[in-house]
């Protein structure tokens, strides 16, 4: 049955392509993002009803900020059914330079951290009403360490094991954790990538088996499963064949490199 879902990162990417899914399949949509104006001008071109939909103003790295928007999307719209981290950077990085250090925290600040403000303001009352559902973004690359990728790689495992300590946390008190870990997903994230990148999908084909994995309440779901299985056979690789299948594979771009 549709309801309420929040979703932060909207403006772009994953986030917009996941609203546009539970918009079509009839939820009403919270929609976090710094650019306000995009998600105005997105949900004008598709001819979103207004009263379908309410957009809030914050970055997800200011928990004070995601807790003020919390309590306004709980006000003016309800407590929401469904909550999805969605907001995320993915920027190269290099930790033996001193500009890229804040970039590296940049990157956790936002993926890692604006995870948990996302959650924080919802789950005292959805555990209070006894059902919900919070889903975290993560990445394959939370599967091993790829050059160039710490921050991005350090951030996702991160969201990762955070969402499994959360589901623990609340599955007594009715609330489900759902984790979705992405594979390479056509989106402004990956268009600066020049390195191949396997089982590419439209952001629009992920968007849609996300919401069916998310609705039917799997706890983690690897998308697309082909990503999956090159994850394990990854994760099976001992070190030494790892270090040298790997340390020479493209890297993300730095900030500096863009």
């Amino acid at each position: 049955m549709a309801g309420l879902v929040f979703i932060t990162g909207a403006s772009s990417g994953i986030g917009q392509a996941l609203a546009l899914q539970y918009h079509r399949a009839g939820w009403r949509l919270a929609l976090q993002a710094r650019r306000v104006e995009a998600v105005q001008q997105w949900a004008a071109s598709q001819g979103l009803d207004p009263a379908s939909w309410a957009v809030y103003a914050a970055d997800v790295a200011d928990e004070e900020a995601m807790a003020r928007i919390g309590r306004e999307c709980i006000a003016a719209q309800g407590l929401p059914d469904t909550v999805i981290a969605c907001a995320g950077v993915s920027i190269g990085v290099d930790t033996a330079l001193p500009e890229d250090l804040p970039v590296f925290k940049q990157v956790l600040d936002t993926n890692l951290w604006g995870t948990v403000t996302t959650f924080h303001p919802f789950i005292a009352p959805m555990q209070a009403r006894g059902s919900g559902r919070l889903v975290g973004v993560a990445s394959v690359a939370a599967i091993r360490g790829l050059a160039g990728h710490g921050a991005y790689c350090a951030s996702k495992v991160g969201v990762v094991h955070y969402c499994e300590a959360l589901r623990l946390e609340c599955r007594p008190r009715g609330v489900q954790v759902v984790t979705i870990v992405p594979g390479y997903v056509r989106t402004p994230l990956t268009a600066m990538n020049d390195y191949a990148m396997p089982f590419m999908l439209e952001a629009e084909e992920f968007a849609s088996r996300a919401l069916a994995a998310i609705e039917a309440g799997t706890s983690y779901r690897v998308i697309p499963w082909q990503m999956g299985v090159v994850a394990k056979l990854m994760r099976l690789l001992p070190n030494a064949l790892y270090d040298k299948l790997f340390s020479g594979r493209g890297k993300k771009k730095r900030a500096s490199e863009r």
